[in-house]
């Protein structure tokens, strides 16, 4: 069995950044579970189909594989991206799919990993429950969404930091009150607030948590 590590939280909290940093330092697979239905919705875009047809979407989804280089690919942080995403993650069988896809991903990491960090928003609550060490990352909506305001004007995006403020609070409000698998922090996740932490505060205080509950370190 391999050691996993759930790490979930709010859009702009840094859990990306972080979760890669880990899978890094500690050599393990790392997969953006978020991705995954960005992936499944450009595939079907790509395919010529219409994301809101559940047929085409579960067929995609059902074709995933961690080595697509579909995953890795610019075009899933696209406005079409995202809106093909909400259109495929509305089908039953398309998150039954993607369920399935990421437990097997952190029972058995690509390339003979001895662990996997996934990330997401019900990564420690429902995907992997019993997850070796559950993080939940989190900071104050005001800062996090400064940060998504720099990041949209440094991919050349106009934004208006009042818009980028009252989104950011609906996605809250939605990602928390939905019904299925809610955003919430699991009973036994170390909730890391990021809003005074630079990259290496953050760090360095999730591996000291890691530490404490796995017995391991980072390699690197």
């Amino acid at each position: 069995m391999s050691l996993v590590i759930a790490i979930d939280g709010p859009a702009a909290a840094g859990k990306g950044t972080l979760s890669k940093r880990i899978a890094q330092a500690y050599g393990f697979a790392h997969l953006d579970t978020g991705a995954l239905y960005r992936a499944v919705g450009v595939s079907v875009l790509r395919a010529g189909g219409d994301p809101a047809d559940a047929d085409a979407a579960a067929q995609a989804a059902r074709a995933l594989r961690p080595d697509d280089g579909i995953l890795n690919d610019p075009a899933l942080r696209s406005d079409e991206a995202a809106q093909a995403a909400s259109k495929v993650a509305a089908v039953p069988a398309v998150r039954a799919a993607l369920l399935d896809f990421q437990r097997t991903f952190a029972a058995t990491p690509p390339g003979g990993a001895p662990g996997a960090v996934l990330d997401g928003r019900d990564v420690g609550t429902v995907v992997c429950p019993n997850a070796d060490a559950k993080l939940f990352v989190t900071a104050s909506v005001e800062v996090r969404a400064e940060r998504r305001l720099k990041e949209l004007r440094e991919r050349g995006i106009p934004a208006i930091p009042s818009d980028v403020l009252e989104d950011m609070k609906a996605r809250d409000t939605r990602d928390s009150q939905r019904t299925v698998a809610p955003l919430l922090p699991a009973a036994d996740a170390f909730v890391l607030d990021t809003s005074a932490l630079d990259a290496d505060q953050a760090f360095a205080a999730a591996t000291a948590f890691i530490g404490t509950k796995t017995g391991f370190g980072p390699k690197v």
